[in-house]
């Protein structure tokens, strides 16, 4: 009836978004993991969309200067759930 986002195809999309903007920028993930005080194994595991922290993951957004358009996202979705009347 309705589509669904499944919880691992999230993943896996934010793993291929962070590979993407790691090699445009012309970062190895030992680089980036060297950067932000992580393992390249939790480099590794964010890109393959496995395992990992939400803590790696807000780190590595912010070396590439998303975590504030991730944070506005938040305060928006916030705010709208917030602002929502009560079916009840």
């Amino acid at each position: 009836m309705f589509d669904s986002v499944e919880i691992k195809e999230v993943k896996n999309e934010i793993g291929l978004l962070v590979k993407a903007i790691r090699k445009q920028r012309g970062f190895s993930q030992i680089q980036l993991a060297k950067a932000l005080d992580v393992s390249r194994t939790s480099i590794q595991n964010l890109e393959l969309g496995k395992n990992f922290t939400i803590d790696t993951l807000l780190k590595v957004l912010k070396e590439m200067d998303l975590l504030d358009q991730l944070n506005s996202e938040v305060l928006q979705a916030k705010a709208h759930v917030m602002n929502a009347k009560s079916m009840y």
